[in-house]
């Protein structure tokens, strides 16, 4: 099994009534709401959280991209990313994931593939690419991308991206959205041809079979858990073997709000305020943002595939107005929390349920504070991650995970990277 520490850097300081007396979380959340001096605490605690993360052996440490959203503050996860680098290449365990760059919106997307391929070179070729297509709220209502024309882009964008990296001459490129006389980004990726790609998504028809054609892994972003998960992964793991590939549960994986104490009802005494801060602020989402007319597209309609915030699960003022609590989230898997053993045991119940071998774990919560998330990681990494290392011994995650540099990168003069 492996393990992302994942930060989603919400804010952490939104007014009590901020459910009732704003629309939304995204899109338009009022800009007089953010105090620069509390974002500046916020960022560092964050980065240092993820810094301690390498200390502590995970896998890997992740960023991603929003827009307009007060629950996840990296409009640009690359330069996040980039001071996470110079950490990241002193590990022997820890790689590097930007879950990742929405495609679609970078004019010309070039500029993905050089900036991805400088932290490629920052973490010793050991850096893992995120191409998500990038939610409604994102694209369509922020930036304004028309969402019949959204997916093509995306498409284009990743195809030109995909040839920047794995050719070595300069070409011209002549595409419906791009037109490019000389493409020849500097630096050049590390790994070869180009670093492992996962593609976070909420489980369309196409990105599956995207995924898995092109061989990298799926990974469903979850904000309601496991028992959510299964509605989108079971369709993932049939359509592969549709497609007559293998099962390698590196193939794919979920994230998993996750909180660890010392015993089940320290863990609730912990953390509650801060689950039910994530909830009922970090997901109030205006229902009319979720999804721009087009977003999803025919064959997803017509293979039934929902959102997770269409209504499918409860959230904002809906929770709030239902009562649900501490005890809902833990039961209905929304979150998996409690002593090292039950967190272990619920995890891989949730890991062989799904048949997942990348766990991306969101372990700052909602408002809490750096020393409880520093607490958090440090004991799932210490008393949680050992008993579930051995999950998946007869596969191979080399496919879709980095091993930092080649040996073809050496020379006599400069000792290999680690």
């Amino acid at each position: 099994m492996k393990f992302v520490s994942f930060n989603l850097m919400p804010y952490r300081e939104l007014p009590k009534d901020f459910e009732q007396k704003y629309e939304s979380v995204w899109v338009t959340p009022p800009k007089t709401l953010y105090d620069p001096r509390i974002g500046h605490e916020i960022y560092h605690d964050y980065l240092d959280a993820l810094e301690y993360s390498v200390d502590l052996g995970y896998d890997a440490v992740g960023v991603n991209e929003h827009h307009s959203n007060a629950y996840g503050l990296m409009p640009s996860p690359n330069l996040l990313a980039s001071i996470l680098s110079r950490k990241v290449r002193h590990s022997d365990t820890t790689s590097l994931i930007v879950l990742g760059n929405s495609l679609a919106l970078y004019n010309p997307p070039i500029r993905v593939a050089e900036e991805m391929a400088m932290l490629d070179v920052l973490s010793g070729g050991k850096f893992i690419a995120g191409f998500p297509v990038g939610t409604s709220m994102d694209t369509n209502y922020v930036y304004g991308v028309n969402p019949s024309e959204l997916r093509e882009r995306y498409y284009e964008a990743h195809d030109l991206i995909m040839k920047a990296w794995t050719t070595d001459e300069t070409f011209t490129w002549n595409g419906k959205y791009n037109q490019l006389r000389y493409v020849n980004p500097w630096p050049r990726v590390a790994q070869d041809p180009h670093p492992p790609v996962w593609i976070p998504g909420g489980g369309s028809v196409e990105t599956y079979d995207f995924s898995l054609k092109n061989n990298y892994s799926f990974s469903y972003l979850s904000f309601f858990g496991h028992k959510y998960a299964k509605k989108v992964m079971d369709p993932f793991w049939k359509r592969a073997e549709a497609l007559g590939l293998d099962d390698n549960p590196y193939r794919a994986g979920y994230a998993q709000l996750v909180c660890v104490s010392e015993t089940d009802e320290q863990a609730e005494k912990d953390y509650a305020e801060h689950a039910m801060y994530f909830f009922a602020k970090c997901m109030h989402i205006a229902r009319r943002f979720v999804e721009a007319p087009g977003y999803r597209t025919v064959a997803s309609l017509k293979a039934g595939l929902r959102s997770q915030l269409d209504g499918s699960a409860k959230f904002g003022s809906e929770l709030v107005g239902e009562g649900l609590g501490w005890k809902d989230f833990v039961e209905r898997g929304y979150i998996i929390a409690g002593s090292p053993d039950t967190v272990a045991e619920k995890l891989n119940e949730a890991a062989q349920e799904l048949h997942v071998g990348n766990i991306v774990l969101i372990n700052q919560v909602g408002s809490m504070p750096r020393e409880l998330l520093m607490k958090n990681l440090q004991m799932f990494a210490e008393e949680v991650m050992p008993k579930l290392r051995d999950t998946w011994p007869q596969y191979d995650p080399s496919d879709y995970w980095p091993s930092g540099f080649a040996d073809s990168y050496s020379t006599p003069d400069s000792p290999k990277s680690t």
